[in-house]
């Protein structure tokens, strides 16, 4: 079980935010199936993932998605992704 809590940051207040749990083992491989169901959740874009995030994401436990890693502007400044250790 592993769950990401999921953020969306303007200016430097959170506008929005999701826990997003699932009962199976966290594998970098389906990370970009994580993503799109916390975007989807969110109701906002699904950024471009490269390998940097992923690897951020496996060295710090974070990871954050800027205005520049999506297609379409978003209306936000950052998309943060922690993991929750539990």
């Amino acid at each position: 079980m592993f769950r990401i809590w999921a953020k969306v940051i303007k200016g430097e207040k959170i506008i929005n935010q999701l826990t997003y749990e699932r009962d199976d083992k966290f594998t970098y491989s389906e990370f970009f199936t994580y993503l799109t169901d916390i975007c989807e959740g969110l109701d906002i874009p699904t950024p471009i993932l490269l390998k940097t995030h992923i690897f951020n994401y496996a060295k710090f436990s974070t990871v954050r998605f800027l205005p520049r890693d999506f297609a379409e502007t978003p209306d936000f400044d950052k998309l943060v992704l922690d993991n929750l250790i539990r």
